[in-house]
């Protein structure tokens, strides 16, 4: 039997476990790098000497830049100058840098049979790397393959593409070699790959204009650099109150250059900047194209000629001024008008290009309320690329439909890792885990969203590892399986920190993203997790205080080069992300104990602010001291003290309140179970339910009300409760644990009374005790006679494929150790006879109904008009269908704290079970999407008492489960739920 497993302990066991890498996930090429050369070998560097890099003058700017990088890059790793030379003749020895059909040499090679370039010539945006005599060649199909190419030999020699960015460490080597080989890197599967700058004040622009003087072109070709060292290829620019075309005239110039493909976007069409708006609105007029549509195209017009000659996707159609609706809000007549602007456009379009619009790379965004459009019937030309949206938060919106799949345009994803907006921001810190990206880009993809992915990273730092994996996964999503999202995680730590403590740190950082994920920053709060019940509070505190001190131990053992990029990227983000979390537990808990008259509510008020005070000088050290003051101004996020969507004007702490002592001594009793306090309650004081079974402890708190010593007895009138302590004194509380004889116990159920005394005050507790016994089964079983149990998604006792698909373990998914989904997600639907399946064995001590809550992800409906269902049974029951779709509505509003819970988009229903109850009793801000759990509730009908099978069933492929509660007990509520027993 599972006994009182502690479900957040239970999370990443088995992650420094996995079988070993197949291959770095990194990359998709092997390691051809060596420090000891061998015949054919091609060298690099050698005793104190490098070879040198040809590149013909008349190949592509960006790709003669590179190769200067490339030699830069040799340097920085060996510290030997490394040349550069612009020719058209072959040398021995060297480095040939090329684009095929641009350069000569390449193109020479290619003519004297010396160099095969089939496989990739015409190609997107493919390489070559191979040793040729005793040349080593790298060919490129185009200008970015030719770039990729060089940064691949830069990134495997040892420069991250992060040594900018996060001032990762370069790995010094005296002797580099390249062995002997061909290495083709073929086309990647998503065709566009890019970030959007977003939310970039107060960080990004305060740290901009301390540097650089604004967000300029040095700024962003730091941010070029970074993209093409990914492999990256697409650029949304800044844009809260920055104009990329207009602040700087040489920024796309440079994008160009370099080879990055610039757009706007979702709500700025045809390549004109909000801003661009905004300082000529007096001369335009209104952003109303029923009166104002001359001047919008006037407008429209300056911009593509401005930018025609660039590489650039145009953003189409148009939102109202601000990034919010337009119109009245009616659809209908929103769409009418919609349509009449894409038509114009795409006369504009023809006329500045002078060519069919259709040869013109553009996108559609179908976000927040144009997704309403889209489903009504609303659509765009063949060739535009029809970009879904996820909900903000990181679940995306829709699939790709059947009817599109072959668009000439294709479709593509806009993905949040970073949100300023409804339902809530979430911009501090980064909260995204690799396995949350994996789930729901692979679902994307692999139903046919692969012509763009455009992420929004915010201020791009503190984003670093999210955008790295995202990057690396679109160039080719079927290289890293599900099972291998950790392989990932330590892949990445060992590029950036060398292979010694890159499980470790693996680890450290797929933990601060995971518990942020469980409750993100800025919609923490003081009364999420309960108190009383599960020991839930101190077991997330655990969790944090662990890692955190985890983190600090293991900067001890970083090297000196390493520190900077260290506390970046991992002390940081875990400290101050426990820091928070705590700040929050500590003001729950003073809230409580204050309610309780405690005088240790003080102590938790200012444990909080002894955290609040921690959180400025973590802040300081990032913007002042690491990398010299590098960071000046970029940690500057207001993150403690939300009230609503909107980042507030400063940090605050949550509301504390102050106990003042009464004058002398005085009791107060508190039980496990309860947030009561005893004397002054009119109910009585019960502790919950014992059993033989599963064999509880529980805890009474003796406390203080007043100044001085409470001195107090604890007896029981049974011989069989036992106490940990039957006296005490203590200024402020002191704990009780109280247990069961069961030898001693009779048989069935019985009660007690403990009585706690000071004086004439005397506080009776209510003793409820079940002696059974344990149900016999050959198997482990979830479930016991103590209400409810929890079940972890991915401990179940038989998993049985269906006839499309099969259940498969997500690991690392989701709040717990992991999460089940379905693969392939493109199954079809299917009925419970044909469905994958998973069953699970409970005991259940009474026949009657049974509520079984399913804790799912937050999945959207990806698939309108066919359902989002999953189905449950008892033994050989007739199996429940729920779909996750009832009564939930994915259109987003404005949020406040006073409708937040009760919105139309987020409105938890009856339905969701659990979920609902939690919120009914007021807790705030309670909505799926920020616990990010969705519950399902199904009532069934057990016919006797005794063990069980508990089967679950795939009807709708997309929906992915974590947790099963049964039989939820909402006298003891709690954010988790329950342990499993």
């Amino acid at each position: 039997m599972f006994k009182q497993f502690a479900f957040l302990t239970l999370l990443f066991i088995g992650l420094l476990t996995n079988a070993q890498n197949v291959h770095n996930t990194l990359s998709l090429l092997p390691n051809y790098i060596k420090s000891k050369g061998e015949k054919g070998d091609f060298r690099i560097a050698a005793n104190g000497t490098t070879a040198k890099i040809i590149v013909d003058q008349d190949d592509w700017k960006g790709v003669i830049r590179a190769a200067n990088d490339l030699a830069d890059d040799v340097r920085k790793v060996t510290n030997v100058a490394f040349p550069v030379v612009k020719d058209t003749k072959l040398s021995p020895g060297a480095i040939i840098v090329g684009t095929i059909g641009k350069s000569k040499l390449i193109d020479q090679l290619v003519a004297n049979g010396k160099l095969k370039v089939d496989a990739v010539k015409n190609k997107w945006e493919s390489f070559v790397i191979q040793t040729v005599g005793d040349n080593l060649i790298i060919a490129g199909s185009d200008k970015r393959g030719t770039i990729y190419g060089i940064y691949d030999v830069s990134e495997k020699i040892g420069v991250s593409p992060w040594y900018y960015w996060a001032d990762a460490p370069v790995k010094k080597s005296t002797d580099l070699y390249v062995k002997a080989g061909r290495y083709l890197q073929e086309s990647p599967k998503v065709k566009y790959r890019g970030i959007f700058i977003n939310d970039e004040s107060p960080s990004f622009s305060g740290w901009s204009a301390k540097h650089f003087g604004g967000i300029n072109s040095k700024v962003y070709t730091h941010i070029f650099e970074l993209l093409l060292r990914l492999k990256a290829n697409y650029l949304w620019p800044a844009m809260w109150g920055n104009a990329f075309n207009e602040d700087d005239p040489m920024s796309p110039v440079l994008a160009d250059e370099y080879g990055i493909v610039m757009g706007t976007s979702h709500h700025e069409p045809m390549m004109r900047a909000q801003k661009e708006y905004t300082k000529r609105k007096e001369q335009i007029g209104a952003w109303d194209y029923v009166t104002n549509a001359e001047n919008l195209k006037k407008f429209w017009t300056e911009g593509l000629e401005r930018n025609k000659n660039y590489d650039n996707i145009i953003t189409m159609s148009m939102r109202g001024d601000g990034d919010v609706a337009m119109g009245k809000g009616d659809d209908a007549e929103n769409i009418k008008i919609l349509k009449q602007v894409i038509s114009d456009q795409r006369e504009i379009i023809e006329k500045v290009y002078n060519k069919d619009p259709a040869e013109v790379p553009q996108l559609w965004a179908i976000f927040t309320e144009v997704q309403r459009y889209y489903d009504a019937g609303m659509n765009v030309p063949d060739d535009v690329t029809l970009l879904f949206c996820d909900n903000n938060w990181g679940y995306i919106r829709r699939t790709a439909p059947a009817k599109e799949l072959k668009r000439k345009g294709g479709m593509g994803l806009y993905y949040h890792i970073d949100m300023n907006g409804g339902p809530w921001n979430d911009r501090w810190i980064n909260t995204t885990t690799v396995p949350k990206l994996h789930e729901q880009f692979s679902l994307a993809y692999k139903s046919g969203i692969d012509r763009i992915w455009i992420v929004n990273v915010g201020d791009l730092k503190p984003k670093e590892m999210p955008i790295d994996f995202i990057m690396r996964y679109a160039w080719n999503p079927d290289a890293i399986s599900a099972n291998q999202t950790f392989d990932y995680m330590q892949d990445w730590a060992a590029s950036i920190f060398g292979k010694e403590h890159a499980a470790e740190i693996a680890e450290i950082v797929s933990k601060y993203s995971k518990y942020n994920l469980m409750r993100k920053p800025e919609v923490q709060d003081p009364n999420i997790f309960s108190f009383v019940n599960y020991h839930e509070a101190e077991r997330v505190q655990k969790l944090w205080r662990d890692f955190a001190a985890k983190a600090e131990a293991l900067e001890k053992k970083m090297p000196k080069q390493a520190l900077d990029a260290y506390y970046q990227l991992v002390l940081y983000p875990t400290k101050a992300s426990a820091g928070v979390a705590e700040i929050y537990l500590a003001a729950g808990r003073n809230n409580l104990y204050a309610k309780q008259g405690r005088v240790s509510a003080n102590d938790y008020a200012e444990r909080a602010r002894e955290l609040f005070e921690l959180d400025k000088k973590l802040t300081a050290r990032y913007n002042d001291s690491i990398a010299g003051g590098k960071w000046k101004n970029m940690m500057s996020d207001v993150h403690l003290g939300y009230q609503k969507w909107s980042m507030p004007r400063e940090n605050t702490l949550p509301p504390l309140d102050m106990v003042t002592p009464l004058a002398s001594p005085s009791l107060g009793v508190a039980v496990e179970g309860s947030t009561d306090a005893w004397p002054g309650t009119e109910v009585k004081a019960e502790l919950p339910q014992f059993d033989a079974l599963d064999k509880q402890r529980y805890y009474i708190d003796v406390f203080n009300r007043g100044t001085g010593l409470v001195q107090f007895t604890a007896k029981a009138n049974q011989p069989w409760i036992r106490l940990s302590t039957t006296k005490g004194k203590t200024v402020k509380e002191q704990r009780i644990y109280v247990d069961i004889d069961w030898k001693k116990a009779p048989a069935d159920k019985s009660s007690g009374l403990i009585e706690i005394n000071q004086g004439n005050t005397k506080v009776p507790i209510i003793i409820n005790a079940l002696k059974k016994t344990a149900p016999k089964s050959k198997d482990n079983y979830y479930g016991g006679y103590s209400g409810e149990f929890s079940i972890p998604a991915n401990k179940f006792s038989a998993n049985v494929p269906g006839n499309n698909a099969k259940w498969i373990v997500l690991s690392g998914l989701g709040r717990a150790e992991a999460c089940m989904g379905i693969d392939p997600t493109t199954a079809p639907s299917s009925t419970p006879e044909n469905a994958p399946r998973l069953e699970y064995n409970i005991f259940l001590p009474e026949a009657g109904a049974a509520n079984v809550l399913l804790g799912i992800l937050p999945t959207q409906d990806v698939n309108p008009g066919r359902g989002l269902r999953i189905a449950v049974s008892i033994d050989n029951g007739e199996p429940v269908i729920i779909d996750a779709r009832k009564g939930y509505h994915d259109e987003f509003k404005e949020y406040t704290p006073e409708n937040l819970s009760r919105s139309k988009v987020l409105k938890p229903l009856p339905e969701f079970g659990h979920n609902y109850a939690l919120i009914s009793r007021g807790k705030p801000r309670r909505t799926e999407v920020f616990d990010n759990q969705r519950w399902l509730n199904a009532t069934l009908d057990v016919k006797t008492e005794g063990i069980h099978t508990l089967k679950v069933f795939m009807i709708d492929p997309e929906v992915v489960l974590e947790r099963i509660i049964v039989n939820p007990n909402d006298k003891y509520p709690s954010y988790l739920g329950a342990p499993e027993r």
